[in-house]
C-alpha cells in the first residue's frame, strides 16, 4: 500500500504516515488527501490514489461537503473584524427585506448568531433551485435571495429551536455577506480574492470554467459495503470502533431523523439531486455556482492552511486574515443545545466547539468528540474534516473522495487527528 502514498511527514509524525497508509484499502478508498499544520509549519503532506488515478495529486479540488460550513463562518468573521457587521445584529437590520411582508414573523427577531447556530427556521424549503440560480450574475440579481425573503419559517414543535441547516445556511449566509461586504461580493468571489490568492490556498466556492479540470470526482460507497467493513477482523472500521452492529445502530437512529427531515420537507435544495444525488455537486453546472455549506471545492493543503491561520490567532506566514478581536468574535459564546438526537455547541460565528467531556454521554456523543477536544471547526458529508486547534496550534484538514455515509462522524479523519494531537503531546513532553 504504501506505494501508493505520496508526500512527507516532519520528524515526530512518522505514525501519522504509518496510520495513513494502513488504512488506506482499494475496496474503500479512491483518492485521499491529508494535511497538518503545527503552528505555522507544514508538518504532514499525504495524498494517495489508491486506485492509480494519474490525474490525481495534492492539488486536486475536492467536494468537501460541510467542511464548507467553516469557510462561510470565516468570511463573516473577517467582515465582523472590520468593523462591518455584528453577530448580535438582526439579519433585517443588513438586509430589511428578509422580514417578508409579514411585519410581525419572527424574521424580525433574527440575529446573524442565529442563522449560524442553525436555529433559523430555514433548514428546508418548498423550493428548488435550478444550478443557474446559484451562479454569481444571478446571485447578484437576487434570485436566491428573493426565495428566502419570502419563505416562512418552520421550528421543531418542542425542544430546541436548532435544526441542522445542511445546505440552506451557506444561502443564507452568503445573502447577508454581499449586502454587508463594501463592494457586494459574494462569498466565493471574496474568498478567491481575500483568502485564497493571498495565502495560496486552493479553497474555492464556485470554480471557473479553467479550474473544472482539477475536480476529483466524490463517490459514495454502497451501504452493504459500508457494513461489511465492520465484519471483517482488522479493517479500519473495526480499529475505530465501528462494529457491523455499531453502524447499524448509528444508521437506523440517523435513518428515524432522515425520515422525519424529509417528511417536513417540500423540495429538494437543487434541481436534478433525484437523478444524481450528493454527486450532483461535482456536476459542472453546481461546480461553478456557489452553494457554501454543501459545495465547496478544496484541497487538503488549502484548508489546512487556512485551518493554521485561524490556530495561530488568525494569521500565517505574515497574512493576517483575522486580528486578535475578529478572532475571539469568531470563536465566541458557544452555545450548547440539541441538534437531532445530539448536544451540539456552535459559537456565535458558526463554529462547531468539541469538547472532551461530552464524550461521556454515550456512544453517539463519543463519537463526535472523543479524539476531537479542543477543536473547532466542522466536517462533511461521508468524509471530510476541516479542524483548528488554537490551544496545541493545529491546523487539520482530511478529504476523501470516496464518501462513507455510515460513517457519521467521520472516524477516519478522526482517527488523524488524535494520533496528531497524540503526536504533538509527545513532542512537548
Amino acid at each position: 500500500m504504501t506505494n501508493y502514498v505520496n508526500g512527507r511527514v516532519a520528524p515526530g509524525f512518522e505514525s501519522v504516515k504509518q496510520l495513513f497508509e494502513s488504512n488506506l484499502s482499494q475496496s474503500r478508498d479512491h483518492n485521499a488527501q491529508l494535511c497538518v499544520y503545527l503552528g505555522e509549519e507544514c508538518v504532514v503532506d499525504l495524498w494517495a490514489s489508491v486506485n492509480g488515478d494519474e490525474n490525481f495529486s495534492a492539488d486536486s479540488l475536492i467536494n468537501v461537503f460541510s467542511s464548507g460550513k467553516s469557510l462561510e463562518s470565516i468570511l463573516l468573521a473577517m467582515l465582523a473584524d472590520r468593523g462591518l457587521l455584528d453577530f448580535n445584529a438582526r439579519v433585517i437590520d443588513y438586509w430589511p427585506e428578509f422580514q417578508g411582508s409579514d411585519e410581525n414573523s419572527d424574521k424580525r427577531a433574527m440575529t446573524v448568531a442565529d442563522v449560524m447556530r442553525h436555529e433559523a427556521g430555514l433548514a428546508q424549503l418548498d423550493h428548488s433551485f435550478a444550478p443557474a440560480d446559484l451562479q454569481a450574475p444571478a446571485l447578484h440579481e437576487n434570485a436566491v435571495g428573493k426565495v428566502l425573503e419570502k419563505h416562512p419559517l418552520s421550528y421543531p414543535e418542542q425542544g430546541s429551536p436548532r435544526q441542522y441547516h445542511a445546505i440552506t445556511r451557506g444561502w443564507i449566509a452568503n445573502e447577508i455577506f454581499r449586502r454587508v461586504e463594501p463592494n457586494g461580493r459574494t462569498m466565493g468571489e471574496f474568498l478567491r480574492q481575500e483568502v485564497g490568492e493571498p495565502l495560496n490556498a486552493d479553497v474555492h466556492i464556485g470554480l471557473s470554467d479553467e479550474e473544472l479540470n482539477r475536480v476529483s470526482p466524490i463517490k459514495p460507497r454502497g451501504l452493504v459495503a459500508q457494513l461489511f467493513d465492520g465484519l471483517v477482523p482488522g479493517t479500519f472500521a473495526r480499529k475505530v470502533g465501528l462494529t457491523y452492529l455499531e453502524m447499524l445502530k448509528r444508521f437506523w437512529l440517523f435513518r428515524s431523523e432522515l425520515r422525519i427531515s424529509r417528511a417536513n420537507a417540500r423540495a429538494l435544495p437543487i434541481n436534478g439531486m433525484v437523478e444524481l444525488g450528493v454527486e450532483m455537486f461535482d456536476h459542472p453546472a453546481v461546480t461553478m455556482g456557489e452553494t457554501p455549506s454543501a459545495g465547496a471545492k478544496c484541497s487538503a493543503r488549502g484548508l489546512a492552511k487556512l485551518a493554521a491561520a485561524m490556530a495561530n490567532g488568525g494569521s500565517i506566514q505574515g497574512h493576517t486574515l483575522l486580528s486578535s478581536k475578529g478572532h475571539e468574535q469568531l470563536h465566541a459564546n458557544a452555545i450548547k443545545r440539541k441538534m437531532l438526537f445530539l448536544d451540539s455547541r456552535f459559537t456565535q460565528g458558526g463554529l462547531a466547539f468539541f469538547d472532551e467531556s461530552d464524550a461521556t454521554k454515550g456512544r453517539l456523543d463519543a463519537g463526535m468528540s472523543l479524539g476531537r477536544g479542543g477543536f473547532y471547526g466542522w466536517m462533511g458529508y461521508g468524509g471530510s474534516v476541516f479542524q483548528w486547534h488554537p490551544n496545541q496550534r493545529i491546523g487539520f484538514a482530511y478529504v476523501p473522495t470516496a464518501l462513507n455515509p455510515l460513517d457519521f462522524f467521520n472516524e477516519r479523519g478522526k482517527s488523524y487527528q488524535r494520533e496528531v494531537a497524540r503526536c504533538v503531546a509527545a513532542m512537548a513532553s
